[in-house]
């Protein structure tokens, strides 16, 4: 039976915390792919940079509002079935979607196909946050994204090459059937909360100003991030490289970059989380800024690589801090609908300025933000009790 083989691994073992991971990447995954889903649009359907970047935006904000919806549901729906039905809809969208070229009708499906992919993975992250170990497993949840990143990266551009952008829609599908393949092995955890408290509570989210401001840190480092990130292809392209060139250079600084999970995965919560994140997001502010020197190529494949560790380390931190507000892994689906929403603006605020202000100008409001948000987390985390 099903539930039987979910037993199959410990939920404390390493193959545990890589099931859990990809269970919470699949419904976002083209999120990993970078630069590489936008310029696929830009190549393949031959738009332009900014309507490309609006139809990356329309799928994460559809995702973030999946992530929201999550938030009130993850305590009453059995999170197994609902996840398996939620998977085989992201497959029917991904297929519609190769077949359709216009603009404006991709914006419609990538935001339907983002609110159920935004929906599986607010599950994914209220499973984890009930684990044994949740910033362990969020360090593994970003080796995971990383690593698939990393494969997705490098095959993506040469696939749209040879088959068209439907190729990414084909990868998306791929990474689906597989989730839904392991999804029976992956362990149980504990109900998160009895029936009684949630009957009379659907809409309730217990907020408060600590919580507040992490959620605000999250929101702008996310945003900072992906909105420097997704054009990262296109800025490569600026100053003078060919796809191919671009796509092996972010694929070796993706792969570098699974190293800040892995430290996370190694480290946990063994020095707290604000010192982490302090030096986290520093990190990434700097070599964000170091972006402007992106026309010596050593310094774009320093701060690319740089800025993914810091990323990757930063945001387990962030997520397992949202997860001590709360015991049911709501706070953390919640957390998942704001990181959707940093994720999606950060594209959507590139994509009304760079036909105007340039690369420049997002890089500069990238750092900025970035700062802000070590500021904020910092503050919270010194004062919550670090577990």
């Amino acid at each position: 039976m099903v539930q039987d083989k979910s037993l199959t691994f410990d939920q404390s073992s390493i193959i545990a915390a890589i099931l859990y991971s990809i269970l919470a990447t699949a419904g976002l995954f083209y999120v990993n792919l970078g630069g590489a889903f936008l310029s696929a649009f830009v190549d393949g359907l031959g738009v332009e940079r900014d309507i490309a970047g609006f139809i990356v935006s329309a799928n994460k904000y559809g995702a973030a509002f999946g992530a929201l919806i999550a938030t009130f549901l993850v305590k009453r729906l059995d999170w197994r079935k609902t996840v398996k039905l939620l998977f085989l809809c992201l497959i029917v969208f991904d297929l519609i979607s190769t077949q359709i070229s216009n603009p404006q009708t991709l914006i419609l499906l990538r935001f339907i196909h983002g609110s159920i992919g935004g929906l599986s993975v607010g599950f994914g992250l209220s499973i984890i946050a009930r684990t044994y170990n949740p910033d362990k497993i969020f360090g593994m949840l970003l080796v995971v994204q990383y690593s698939f990143g990393s494969l997705g990266i490098f095959a993506v551009p040469r696939l749209v090459d040879a088959y068209g952008y439907g190729a990414v829609f084909g990868t998306l599908i791929s990474f689906t059937l597989m989730t839904l393949i392991i999804l029976p092995y992956i362990p149980n955890v504990k109900s998160p909360v009895d029936k009684t408290s949630t009957n009379n509570n659907l809409f309730k989210i217990p907020l408060n100003s600590m919580l507040i401001l992490v959620l605000c840190a999250l929101f702008l480092f996310q945003a900072s991030n992906m909105g420097v990130a997704d054009y990262a292809f296109e800025l490569g392209k600026d100053i003078g490289l060919e796809n191919s060139k671009i796509s092996n250079i972010l694929t070796i600084a993706n792969l570098i970059s699974i190293s800040g999970g892995l430290l996370v995965y190694v480290l946990g919560t063994k020095y707290g989380r604000t010192i982490p994140l302090i030096i986290g997001i520093s990190t990434a502010s700097i070599f964000t800024f170091l972006l402007h020197y992106s026309e010596n190529v050593s310094i774009y494949f320093l701060a690319n690589t740089i800025t993914g560790i810091a990323w990757g380390f930063t945001i387990p931190y962030l997520l397992g801090l949202c997860a001590t507000f709360d015991l049911h892994g709501q706070m953390a689906a919640l957390a998942g609908f704001i990181s959707k929403m940093g994720l999606a603006s950060g594209p959507l605020v590139g994509s009304l300025f760079i036909m105007n202000k340039g690369f420049s100008f997002i890089i500069n409001i990238a750092a900025i933000s970035l700062l802000i948000a070590m500021f904020l987390s910092a503050f919270v985390s010194s004062k919550q009790v670090d577990n």
